[in-house]
């Protein structure tokens, strides 16, 4: 089948440092490509597999933003949406790239990051 949007399929010579970075700046975001990259090649999932705390709008965003940087593909599956981790391409354009998510991922599981820094009021 082919993916959900043709237009947002990028090849991977369009796949950009900028795009990519800005994808993962959220920690889902950073999540779903972490669990993909754990599955064997090949691994395709629906969106709600991923189990994302956020309203279905919020998650359909989280998935487009990831395709539109050429993280993943989608594909249409009957009645629900699979997504694969493009794993070769980005690992051709950024070696190294899924190895550190997963890295991250692994040392923090609850995929929060750091702790925000305390606040304090100026005199």
């Amino acid at each position: 089948m082919p993916p959900v949007d043709e237009n947002e399929s990028l090849e991977p010579a369009e796949i950009g440092l900028g795009p990519v970075l800005a994808a993962l700046a959220d920690p889902l975001r950073r999540r779903v490509i972490a669990e993909l990259a754990r599955a064997p090649a090949g691994t395709e999932r629906t969106c709600a597999s991923f189990g994302l705390p956020v309203a279905k709008a919020t998650l359909t965003h989280h998935f487009r933003v990831l395709r539109r940087a050429g993280l993943i593909r989608q594909t249409d599956r009957g009645n629900c949406r699979t997504a694969g981790l493009r794993r070769a391409e980005i690992e051709a354009k950024l070696p190294g790239l899924l190895a550190l998510i997963v890295a991250e991922e692994s040392a923090d599981p609850a995929g929060e990051g750091a702790p925000e820094p305390r606040r304090t009021a100026l005199p």
